[in-house]
């Protein structure tokens, strides 16, 4: 999921929830992380982070690409 803009705010999920936010192999320099729902991070954060982690990949797709309007 993506965490962050950037390293530095994934690295504040990282500190949060320690045994549960993992950075992501090859991708975790531009701020992705494997998260562990199941475990301790409250379902609010997760559905905050699937949101941006949605809205972060419709913005690297070409316009013409993109959905047209709001998911769901």
């Amino acid at each position: 999921m993506k965490c962050g803009r950037d390293a530095a705010e994934a690295a504040e999920w990282l500190d949060r929830y320690p045994k549960a936010v993992t950075t992501s192999h090859y991708v975790g320099r531009y701020g992705w992380n494997t998260v562990d729902w199941t475990g301790p991070v409250p379902d609010d954060d997760v559905r905050e982070l699937v949101d941006a982690s949605y809205d972060a990949a419709v913005a690297a797709l070409p316009k013409s690409r993109r959905p047209q309007g709001p998911p769901g």
